[in-house]
């Protein structure tokens, strides 16, 4: 009778645990992205959350924030928990999409999360961070 009551006060707890550890999971949070260096207040800053799946096509969610004291900053809300990356850029021209030279180099400043130094398009993996029991604050710098 001993180990049936030890047994089953595991299974309450282990249970119980599990239940904790779902509904910590699941609550969804929230991702603040900061541009602290754009280079002047015109325009907007145009922001971009993605999953591996979709980057660079297809967004989770898109924001656009005006420029105060060349500062702009954006809150992805409702956000699953999860791996994400985030592409932003500075539409100084508010023309709504990112300008490039004849050559392909960009005409606008942009960056991507985690700030890796790059020469070429932005990919997922130097950009990709996880979304998991806090809140996420980010820094992206041009």
């Amino acid at each position: 009778m001993k180990v049936f009551t030890a047994i089953f006060a595991f299974v309450v707890v282990f249970q119980t645990s599990m239940h904790t550890s779902k509904t910590n999971t699941t609550e969804k949070r929230t991702i603040t992205v900061t541009v602290p260096n754009v280079t002047s207040d015109t325009g907007t800053v145009n922001y971009a959350l993605y999953t591996k799946e979709g980057f660079m096509a297809t967004p989770v969610q898109a924001h656009s924030s005006s420029i105060k004291g060349k500062k702009s900053t954006v809150v992805f809300t409702d956000v699953i928990p999860g791996e994400y990356a985030v592409v932003c850029f500075h539409d100084a021209n508010s023309n709504e999409k990112m300008d490039f030279e004849a050559n392909g180099m960009p005409l606008e400043d942009y960056g991507i999360s985690n700030n890796p130094v790059t020469y070429g398009p932005p990919e997922y993996d130097t950009a990709k961070f996880v979304v998991a029991d806090k809140n996420v604050i980010l820094e992206i710098r041009f």
